[in-house]
């Protein structure tokens, strides 16, 4: 079995039949249960090859809860006149919490992970330049892209059903984009993938550098000379190539000191406090509905700037959070979450969307179907992080027999 990144485990961490159907309860409950877990980690435990970087799983954990979070909590879906729903966020209305952005905002580090698995996996299968690279390409493309067909049957299911029962197009698009949003970066993810080979074949820094200066360009066309707002898009495959290609490079041996984590978190962290308070570039790292611009969609050079400052602290933390791994319970619940992975990014705004659907009919749910124009909304909003939580894990057992499905019909 293979993670989000690709590399290959040793045997597929499942969740042993004792989890769905553990032993019967005598004596104490708690004790009993805690039996059950650390059963259920020390399995885990004994199906981890020996060699694994767990610091990079714990990255790549890390990197997916501060996506999943950051989207729970900045997604916001309104109501409107005419039965509409309209899409917002607290920091529209209040940019005080951009630092909220700045914590939440991960997915450089899933980029640099990703870069360097893929980059390690396909070492592994011999001479890129011939039938390996190519025979790995696909297996990987299959395992990326075949997820996005359940995702994709199931939107398309909802938005029928909310058209058939008169539900007006804003709201359906209000409800659907957001929640077909990951797609757009899985898509990006899967292209750099695709090119790995080839990018393998390519200096790392030279390459990052290079496209770092491709973000800078096409930033001076758009803002300084007042250039299309299309070409901004160009920036979406060269703004992620910066932390990929660096996680290629991390891979092969390169950034191994300290002082190259030192100056890449410093640099990047001053870069972008310089492009935010001299050259006006957005305080938030994600987009905000209604700003005239978007760090994100498509990145900016401020969002290049802030992705090597988290390469930078990603480094620094990689050798503590790999000590802290051999704790049974604790690389129990990362490895669950790697394996996971594709399921969560796929599926998590999902779940806060149907959620809010089905709220719908009872008015203005407080955080929920409330403006987020108050700092009030956002204990009201973690309220409802359990409750996405708990769809979520259902979205995954369903998706999971859709893809099941979709993989034997291949």
């Amino acid at each position: 079995m293979r993670d989000l990144a690709g590399r290959r485990t040793a045997a597929p961490i499942t969740p042993a039949p004792a989890l769905a159907a553990p032993a019967p309860v005598t004596g104490n409950p708690d004790a009993e249960r805690g039996k059950v877990g650390a059963g259920w980690a020390a399995r885990v435990e004994a199906m981890t090859p020996p060699g694994r970087d767990r610091g990079v799983d714990a990255l790549r954990a890390l990197a997916i809860a501060g996506v999943v979070l950051g989207h729970w909590l900045v997604t916001a879906w309104v109501p409107g006149p005419r039965g509409t729903v309209s899409v917002s966020s607290p920091l529209a209305s209040m940019p005080e919490l951009a630092p909220l952005s700045w914590v939440l905002q991960t997915l450089a580090v899933f980029f640099f992970v990703g870069g360097y698995a893929a980059a390690r996996s396909l070492r592994t299968v011999g001479d890129p330049a011939r039938a390996a690279g190519p025979a790995w390409v696909r297996a990987r493309m299959g395992r990326l892209l075949r997820p996005v067909v359940p995702l994709v049957l199931v939107w398309a299911g909802i938005a029928a059903g909310l058209a058939l029962h008169g539900a007006p197009y804003a709201t359906v698009r209000a409800l659907a984009l957001p929640a077909l949003g990951p797609i757009w970066f899985l898509a990006v993810f899967a292209a750099l993938t695709a090119a790995t080979p080839l990018l393998l074949k390519l200096r790392p820094g030279v390459t990052a550098a290079s496209a770092a200066a491709v973000v800078l360009a096409v930033d001076a066309v758009r803002f300084g000379l007042d250039g299309p707002g299309w070409l901004g898009w160009v920036n979406l495959a060269a703004g992620w190539l910066v932390p990929y290609m660096l996680g290629v490079g991390w891979a092969g041996g390169g950034l191994a000191s300290r002082r190259t984590a030192v100056a890449l978190l410093a640099g990047g962290a001053a870069g972008t406090a310089a492009l935010v308070a001299g050259f006006g570039y957005p305080a938030s790292m994600v987009g905000v509905p209604g700003a005239g611009v978007s760090n994100l969609s498509p990145p900016t050079l401020a969002a290049v700037a802030f992705g090597l400052a988290q390469v930078g602290l990603a480094l620094l933390a990689h050798g503590p959070l790999g000590r802290l791994m051999p704790r049974p319970r604790l690389w129990a619940a990362v490895a669950l979450l790697n394996l996971s992975a594709m399921t969560i990014f796929l599926w998590h705004l999902t779940a806060a969307a149907v959620t809010t659907l089905a709220a719908l009919r009872f008015g203005a749910v407080p955080g929920l179907l409330t403006p987020p124009a108050r700092l009030s909304w956002l204990p009201e909003r973690l309220v409802w992080l359990p409750v996405f939580g708990g769809l979520l894990v259902l979205a995954g057992a369903a998706a999971k027999r859709l893809n099941d499905r979709v993989s034997r019909s291949a």
